[in-house]
């Protein structure tokens, strides 16, 4: 009772077909999802931060 098996479950998916022991799924008639309302929001782009210039302590000689 291995992937060879079209009988069980197992064998239908390693065959990738249908019947009593997996069943395809398929959507009802008629009973679509609601479409989902998107929120209104108003997105403000950040400006990049700015860098600060690293000073460098001269080397004493």
């Amino acid at each position: 009772m291995g992937k060879g098996d079209r009988k069980t479950a197992k064998g239908k998916r390693y065959n990738s077909s249908y019947g009593n022991a997996r069943k395809a799924v398929t959507k009802a008639a008629g009973t679509a999802a609601a479409p989902v309302a998107k929120k209104a929001t108003k997105t403000v782009a950040k400006a990049p931060a700015k860098k600060v210039a690293v000073k460098k302590a001269a080397a004493k000689e």
